[in-house]
């Protein structure tokens, strides 16, 4: 049986559009509405405490209406984060490491130095029948210590290889594959996300054609600004579709 990897897309950025005039140009949650209308698997959304893309409220609106799959992103080091998780009960949340007013996520979570702290709040989650997803860099240790926390998937961060696609690409992949190798050994479903795009994301899932889900934001909201919302989630999930 051919195992087909999933696309969410992240609207942060519409939220970001929006935000920078006020109003509600673009509405996000069409933009949600929209990315499963025109074929994409599910939404992502990464709310942060100051609400400078996606708010709490549109986290709760989305919520309302989504029909396909649902995931938020954030650092469960917030409080804030944890409570709106636990109210609006997504299909996955995806525990990110960031500091406060990060730019944008830049690493994976250390596993084995805050183990205890991420099976506790894994926990805490997965007993609200949410399943759980945590951000890691493409290291063997992080992933076996992921494994120790009771997470359902790791992430595995893929600056590293957008980074280093272009110049090598087959240099760029390894480090992913073994990772997602040593997931896959160990039973852990496996996400990927940052700076994908239309360049290098055939290639990365042919490499990891086990690959569970890829979330897709900035890249695929500057596309559509050329290509079109629609055209751009259909270019994406044509990239993921198995030869």
């Amino acid at each position: 049986m051919s195992h087909s990897t999933k696309l969410s897309v992240n609207i942060n950025k519409f939220a970001t559009l929006r935000n920078s005039r006020g109003g509600n140009n673009p509405d996000v949650v069409k933009a949600a509405i929209d990315a499963e209308r025109f074929g994409a698997d599910g939404v992502t959304v990464h709310p942060r405490p100051d609400e400078r893309h996606i708010r709490y409220q549109d986290v709760r609106d989305i919520r309302k209406i989504i029909t396909t799959e649902f995931n938020i992103e954030g650092n469960c080091r917030e409080q804030k984060f944890i409570d709106l998780v636990l109210e609006t009960k997504p299909h996955q949340v995806t525990l990110v490491p960031d500091a406060l007013g990060q730019l944008t996520s830049d690493h994976g979570w250390n596993t084995i130095e805050h183990r205890d702290y991420l099976t506790e709040t894994i926990r805490i989650f997965k007993n609200a029948g949410i399943r759980v997803s945590i951000f890691v860099d493409p290291v063997i240790a992080m992933v076996e210590g992921a494994a120790q926390t009771g997470t359902d998937r790791i992430e595995l961060y893929t600056e590293g290889y957008a980074t280093k696609f272009e110049n090598n690409k087959e240099k760029a992949v390894a480090p992913y594959v073994a990772a997602a190798q040593k997931a896959k050994e160990l039973g852990l479903g496996l996400n990927a996300g940052h700076d994908l795009d239309l360049y290098n994301l055939d290639y990365f899932s042919k490499n990891i054609p086990w690959l569970d889900e890829v979330s897709i934001g900035h890249a695929l909201v500057c596309d559509a600004l050329y290509l079109g919302y629609e055209n751009a989630v259909q270019l994406y999930k044509r990239q993921l579709a198995k030869q």
